[in-house]
């Protein structure tokens, strides 16, 4: 199938389906909101990743992403900035976990819905993973007879982030339905906290000695 200028759309929608359904820091965020507020979190929370995956979208179609292949500076910060921010969020819940509070900004306590879009964008948008992503796999999907390989690209991009919430949307729903079969332990969503937390700090530190290729 072709359209705008792209070729094996079938594969293309294949491949992303198959990259959007594995873990990540974007996954453990989603779920980590619907366990503590219910679905409607998680969904404003999946809706936050595919912003940020639409402003990764943006710039591979302007041209952008190719200084974060080219470029170890831009790389390297980028990628501290994301490592930093997923390992902030993993201790100031881990401290609030130990200290028995409810009422941060980044504990599991209730967010607003403002502030979990953002949160979400941001851990998107400041993996520099994704934007690599991108520059690798959306190019074998464009056709080299277009006349337009930029907009190929940038439908190509569209699909992908549509095709992902979707995902997330799901996982959203479907992680706040697990949650309220164990909320019932204290013991257990305490220690589910504590995963969470401890993951984000391990994924923020795994980002961090990400080497560029």
């Amino acid at each position: 199938m072709s359209i705008l200028g792209t070729e094996n759309l079938g594969v293309f929608v294949a491949a992303g389906l198959l990259l959007n359904v594995t873990p990540g820091a974007d996954m453990l965020f989603i779920a980590s909101r619907s366990a503590a507020q219910g679905p409607r979190a998680g969904m404003i929370a999946a809706l936050g990743i595919g912003a940020g995956c639409l402003l990764h979208i943006l710039c591979a179609g302007l041209g952008l992403s190719v200084v974060l292949a080219t470029s170890a500076l831009a790389f390297t910060a980028v990628k501290y900035a994301g490592a930093l921010y997923l390992v902030y969020l993993g201790i100031a819940s881990l401290l609030t976990i130990g200290a028995g509070r409810r009422a941060t900004p980044d504990d599991p306590a209730p967010l607003t819905p403002a502030r979990i879009f953002r949160q979400a964008m941001l851990i998107n948008a400041l993996n520099p993973k994704v934007a690599l992503f991108f520059l690798a796999l959306l190019p074998q999907f464009v056709s080299p007879a277009t006349s337009h390989p930029a907009l190929a690209f940038l439908f190509l991009g569209a699909l992908f982030n549509f095709n992902g919430t979707i995902v997330n949307v799901a996982f959203a729903l479907l992680a706040s339905h697990l949650a309220d079969r164990f909320r019932q332990s204290a013991v257990l969503v305490r220690l589910c906290r504590i995963a969470a937390a401890a993951l984000f700090i391990g994924l923020g530190l795994r980002l961090a000695m990400m080497a560029r290729k």
